[in-house]
């Protein structure tokens, strides 16, 4: 006797429990090409402006992380080369390994190195160009506060510990004793308006040069490191470059500085470039742009540029940009500071800050911290588990695709980071 069963009619969403040929339908071709979605077999494309338009990610900022060998390079390459393309542009204010030089020139983009006794030399309180929509005197303020900022970075890094009071009024009183002066200030005139500050500044604030010039004094030769220091001659007078907006893409090459070692000089590095990058994304109609955090974890350990970075990740929204930090292992952010620090706080909250998460192989002692860090499901750590090179989880909001790198035999050559071995 025949089985009679009643006719039952579902959507696809309740089907697939039935039926698991059901694939996710990707993100749309608007954007750029990556590679190929592992489970559907389609194209997977990528463009964090255009997926903050039709809100499926609620920042356009990127995790990209990876052990050694496992692709990460290549994918961030590929993600930021074939973006210029579309009219993107990409600044890379600390390369300290030297692997973006090749890759911006390729693509028309310019280089800067920098390393003691090298010819460039950056002025960080640079001013640069004001955009048209921003009126003069607030633009003045803009970048009076970016300069202070900075200055107040720089001396926070050195000193290890944040300013005291007393020492926020001398510096403040010096910024705005060489602003006053002269139109674009340097770093040595702020470091002698802090040994000899001027007696009329003094006064307005209702001390006297002697008593000033105590309270300053650990910071201006925290700052005078930049001056006279291991980084003399790269961040100490007028630039010797100028930035140029319409490049497709600038690359700071500080190979120089982190082939010592020198973690500290190259955090003020980083802190110096940046800057002085800072006047050019800060415009709004300046385009997209992708700025390259690469090494993360070399910079993540100090908590006065980790404030700074954190600042510029708030703001991408509203500058149009979108920061990619690139490290080995989500357990890099564990090592910033004692569990409830600040530094801890700040590390974790670049994290959060990054809707979008792409995470190649990592190690197994690695994929409790991961899950933890990321809320991912068991399948997805068993997948990050065992990802061959060039594959990786793209993680987004309530989203995710395994995605297979496809390149072209010319970016392989391009991309290469194995050709010193």
């Amino acid at each position: 006797m025949a089985l009679l069963v009643d006719t039952h009619r579902a959507t696809t969403r309740i089907a697939q429990v039935a039926y698991p040929f059901l694939a996710e339908g990707g993100l749309g071709a608007d954007g750029t090409y990556i590679g190929s979605d592992v489970f559907s077999g389609g194209s997977f494309v990528y463009d964090p402006w255009v997926l903050y338009q039709a809100r499926v990610i609620t920042n356009p900022n990127v995790l990209l992380a990876g052990v050694i060998g496992s692709g990460k390079s290549s994918t961030a390459k590929a993600l930021i080369t074939r973006s210029i393309a579309l009219g993107h542009k990409a600044y890379v204010p600390c390369d300290p390994k030297g692997e973006w030089t090749q890759v911006a020139e390729a693509m028309g983009g310019t280089t800067i190195k920098l390393g003691p006794g090298l010819p460039a030399r950056l002025n960080p309180l640079d001013g640069g160009r004001r955009p048209h929509a921003i009126a003069s005197e607030e633009w003045d303020r803009i970048v009076w506060s970016r300069r202070r900022a900075l200055l107040g970075t720089l001396a926070e890094s050195t000193l290890g510990r944040p300013l005291a009071a007393i020492e926020h009024t001398a510096l403040d009183l010096a910024l705005e004793t060489v602003s006053a002066q002269v139109d674009a200030p340097t770093i040595p005139d702020v470091v002698v308006a802090l040994f000899t500050p001027d007696p009329d500044w003094a006064q307005r604030a209702g001390l006297t040069t002697s008593s000033l010039t105590n309270d300053g004094r650990e910071v201006a030769h925290a700052i005078r490191r930049l001056v006279h220091g291991d980084l003399s001659g790269m961040f100490d007078g007028p630039s010797t470059t100028e930035f140029d907006p319409s490049a497709p893409m600038v690359s700071l090459d500080s190979s120089w500085i982190g082939s010592s070692g020198n973690d500290h000089a190259l955090r003020l590095t980083l802190a110096c470039a940046s800057s002085w990058l800072e006047a050019a994304v800060a415009d709004p109609a300046g385009g997209n742009r992708y700025i390259v955090y690469d090494e993360g974890w070399r910079v993540m350990r100090d908590p006065a540029l980790l404030r700074r970075m954190q600042e510029q990740w708030k703001l991408s929204r509203a500058w149009g940009i979108s920061n990619v930090l690139i490290v080995h292992r989500l357990s890099d952010l564990a090592a910033v500071g004692d569990l409830g620090s600040e530094a801890r706080g700040l590390a974790e909250g670049l994290l959060a800050d990054c809707s979008t998460r792409i995470m190649l192989r990592q190690e197994s002692d690695q994929l409790a911290r991961t899950a933890s860090l990321l809320g991912l499901t068991d399948v997805e750590i068993a997948t990050i588990a065992k990802l061959p090179k060039g594959r990786a989880l793209w993680r987004l909001p309530n989203r995710s695709f395994v995605v297979q790198l496809v390149r072209h035999v010319r970016e392989v050559e391009l991309f290469d980071t194995d050709g010193r071995m």
